[in-house]
């Protein structure tokens, strides 16, 4: 058995272990959170490094990838540093694949309502919003509403570009949790502008951004998400979300992070080498090439 490891800075309330089949291996697939504890975080990345298969930053990023353009996560890059030997991903293998189909999925769920997403954050899941952005659906960014507070929706994949290439040298540059709920904050609902969410028939995006920031009632709406557990489900079904799309294979009652399904992958693969999406070589290619072998698509839950 191949043991690979997602260390996240989220909360350990949703931590779980999987043992599944993965390209003819049997892979052990484990999520162990900090809580907000970076060192906690970074003694875990280097404890574990050369004793796993692969190791998934969770619960953060190692950097923004845009439209081809690579900004590294200053604040994030320290806990990684002792790792020498096992390969470590973040899911940017995954976002810019697979979640690339969510928008082919979602197309023969609106039933009539209007082709427009409300996209929690463009520039960490840039291959989710593309793809809604290539299949013609009118969409706000959620970028600096949420990361930074200000009171500006992004409407166009021209004006997130624009803005990542000014902000994102600086914002990188941040400590992570000023502009992402760590720990315990994740588990805080605190609604705030409930009129995009309104406006759109698809909220998209990471899961934590969802819950923490939606209104009480998301009726009829379609979810694009993953990483969700029974109590987010929960959530959702009880708010009145009609469809759940999460963007990577259901194991054991919950979807994973695409960091660990990423990290699953390679520790499959018996990945050696480093992985940067900065400099990726033709590791896109080999990701996208093992998203078609394994029929990996978005699931769809009816709630």
């Amino acid at each position: 058995m191949k043991r690979a490891v997602s260390v996240s800075i989220g909360s350990s309330k949703r931590d779980k272990q999987v043992t599944f089949d993965l390209l003819g291996q049997t892979i052990s697939l484990e999520r162990i959170g900090t809580d907000g504890d970076m060192q906690k975080a970074a003694n875990l990345y280097k404890e574990l490094d050369g004793q796993v298969g692969a190791l998934g930053v969770g619960g953060a990023v190692l950097g923004l990838l845009v439209d081809q353009d690579w900004y590294d996560f200053h604040s994030i890059l320290p806990l990684v540093k002792d790792v020498k030997q096992t390969p470590v991903v973040d899911g940017t293998g995954l976002k810019d694949t697979v979640e690339r189909q969510a928008a082919d999925v979602v197309a023969p769920l609106l039933n009539g309502q209007p082709k427009r997403v409300f996209q929690m954050s463009g520039v960490d899941r840039y291959g989710l919003a593309r793809g809604f952005t290539d299949s013609g659906y009118e969409q706000i960014y959620g970028d600096l509403l949420f990361s930074i507070g200000l009171p500006i929706p992004i409407r166009s994949d021209a004006s997130l570009k624009r803005m990542t290439k000014l902000l994102a040298p600086i914002l990188s540059r941040f400590p992570f949790s000023w502009l992402y709920p760590t720990g315990e904050k994740q588990e805080h609902n605190k609604p705030k502008y409930s009129q995009y969410f309104d406006w759109a028939s698809v909220i998209s995006g990471d899961c934590h951004y969802i819950t923490k920031y939606m209104p009480a009632s998301l009726q009829g709406k379609i979810v694009v998400t993953n990483t969700t557990t029974p109590k987010d489900r929960e959530i959702f079904k009880a708010s009145g979300v009609r469809y759940l799309i999460t963007t990577t294979p259901m194991l054991d009652g919950r979807s994973f992070g695409t960091n660990m399904i990423e990290a699953a992958i390679l520790t499959a693969w018996d990945w050696k080498e480093p992985v940067h999406y900065g400099h990726p070589g033709n590791y896109f290619e080999k990701m996208q090439a093992v998203v078609a072998q394994l029929g990996l698509h978005p699931t769809i839950q009816e709630l």
